[in-house]
């Protein structure tokens, strides 16, 4: 939630191009399912893609959720980094 802009301003605005983070760390944030909007099981198989943000939607306490370009899901923040 806000990793370096703070609460409620989109650390990825639409349009900036993202990467996923890899296998393991989708796998272990799957498991741990402690945010809003968890990963789907089929959401593995783009780990390590790159897509631009579609749309990013803010729930109470800031958490930030995207949407991606052609990439099925949500994602929360800690799920994308800057390509």
């Amino acid at each position: 939630m806000g990793k370096t802009k703070g609460v409620n301003n989109a650390e990825f605005p639409a349009g900036t191009s993202v990467k996923i983070a890899d296998r393991p760390f989708l796998e272990d944030f799957l498991e741990a399912g402690q945010y809003h909007n968890e990963l789907e099981p089929e959401q593995l198989e783009f780990a390590g893609r790159t897509a631009n943000v579609k749309k990013v939607e803010f729930f109470t306490g800031g958490d930030e959720i995207y949407t991606l370009d052609g990439i099925p899901g949500v994602w929360h923040e800690e799920c994308l980094s800057a390509a």
